[in-house]
């Protein structure tokens, strides 16, 4: 094995397990993400609500992470409360609950923005009614005046701008150079009673641990009946911050890193035992015939002997002729031309003129020019092609 081989294998090594301690080591930073999830402890998150809410319910509530679609399409239900807080729902999710709401239901509805035909449908219009970093939200009702919370930590500003008359306003976003808007309202629909809050900031675990908040939270829950109560939960899972989550979150990924990891071991390990040395590489002899005939031929180009290089050609081209063609060549008559016309498929003219200029260099007197020299050349050439 050569040495830098063993220093690429002993870096990745190290490299590895560098990330594996790093990675043990890594000190959690905090998520201003507003991801309202139940198993969450960032500021954001709803653990301390999720810890609280069955003390607030009186252990009369269940948790359920299917949509309200899947839930009520599989089971029927006496009147009870429904609990969505900021929860992506399809339409038809909430068409369910509006119509477990029109049997007799409750439904406390803390969500940011609904879909327009459902808003519509309960009678009013949501938007964004303030920018301000801090407001306060508190209930209009007089027996809760008292009870309020203060937001400095990124509130969505979100509330109604429009609300139809028979919809009852319970609470506003109170600010000191904007008037109060509505955020917390009630409508009946139905047999049943609908509550919507434009802003759940208040649920977080950031806003509950702060001293007094908890008491508005628990204001907001008391117009709900004391019954059973089904609150529509986000997927609980708590996600892995691993670099290799989605792997090792994979089965089938997972087997192939693991197969992965091994076979590198055992292609090291052999790897070390088997490697050889580089066969070097022989160039093979090279053939210097070729070089050696245009060698010849320019000695006679330059000697200007075109009756010699005649004589030689068709001396080459009637060997040429007995070997492959089997045709005797001690005759250059009219039947030789014809069987070397059946066998070659070449005219007979090019044929009679070829013999004619092969006759021309044997004959040792004949009178010889460059001119025949290249034109038996190209004759001889074509008929063997």
């Amino acid at each position: 094995m050569k040495k830098t081989f063993k220093i690429y294998a002993v870096i990745f090594i190290v490299v590895m397990v560098i990330l594996a301690l790093l990675e043990v080591n890594k000190k959690e930073t905090v998520s201003w993400r507003k991801n309202f999830n139940i198993n969450e402890k960032s500021p954001f998150g709803l653990f301390v609500f999720n810890n609280e809410a069955k003390h607030l319910f009186k252990n009369n509530l269940k948790r359920t992470e299917e949509t309200p679609y899947d839930y009520y399409s599989k089971r029927k239900k006496d009147p009870h409360n429904i609990i969505v807080i900021e929860k992506d729902l399809d339409n038809q999710s909430w068409k369910k609950i509006l119509e477990q709401v029109s049997n007799g239901s409750d439904a406390m509805i803390l969500i940011s923005n609904t879909p327009k035909d459902i808003s519509d449908s309960i009678g009013y219009h949501s938007s964004d009614i303030s920018f301000a970093e801090e407001n306060m939200l508190k209930l209009t009702d007089k027996q809760y005046q008292n009870d309020f919370i203060k937001l400095d930590k990124f509130p969505s500003g979100r509330g109604f701008s429009y609300i139809k008359p028979q919809v009852e306003v319970l609470g506003k976003t109170v600010e000191k150079d904007n008037s109060d808007q509505a955020n917390f309202i009630k409508t009946k629909f139905g047999k049943g009673t609908i509550y919507v809050h434009s802003e759940p900031l208040f649920l977080t675990n950031y806003y509950l641990l702060k001293p007094g908040s908890l008491k508005y939270a628990q204001d907001i829950f008391s117009y709900l009946k004391d019954r059973e109560t089904i609150w529509f939960v986000e997927n609980d899972t708590k996600v892995s911050r691993f670099f290799m989550r989605f792997i090792l979150s994979n089965p089938a990924l997972k087997y192939a890193w693991w197969v992965f990891l091994g076979g590198l071991v055992l292609f090291i390990f052999f790897n070390a035992k088997r490697k050889q040395r580089i066969v070097p590489v022989l160039e093979p002899l090279r053939n210097t015939s070729v070089d050696f005939v245009k060698s010849i031929g320019n000695l006679y180009l330059q000697e200007g002997n075109f009756h010699d290089m005649m004589a030689k050609k068709a001396q080459y081209f009637l060997n040429k002729i007995r070997m492959d063609l089997l045709i005797d060549t001690r005759n250059l008559d009219a039947e030789f031309a014809n069987k070397l016309h059946l066998k070659t498929g070449k005219p007979i003219e090019m044929i009679d003129e070829a013999i004619a200029l092969i006759k021309k260099g044997q004959d040792p007197y004949a009178s010889v020019m460059k001119e025949d020299l290249v034109r038996m050349n190209k004759l001889l050439d074509e008929i063997l092609i």
